[in-house]
């Protein structure tokens, strides 16, 4: 699933995220979804989400169940 469609993001989804540090090299962070930051229904970069961790990124990819979700 895409990570620019809001309502495609739920908390307690594990996704991978793009850190604001890491947009240049675009190196993903794994992590579960605990709020989302973005109020818009979608975003053309990713919607903005804290982890459970407290990083904040946005979405590039939401990972199903057969990508080992827990």
């Amino acid at each position: 699933m895409s990570g620019t469609i809001r309502s495609h993001i739920k908390q307690g989804l594990t996704v991978d995220i793009v850190l604001k540090k890491d947009q240049a090299t675009g190196r993903l962070t794994r992590g579960i979804v605990k709020d989302i930051l973005t109020n818009s229904a979608n975003h053309p970069h990713g919607i903005k989400v804290r982890l459970q961790d407290g990083q904040v990124g946005r979405v590039k990819a939401v990972i199903t169940n057969s990508e080992g979700e827990a």
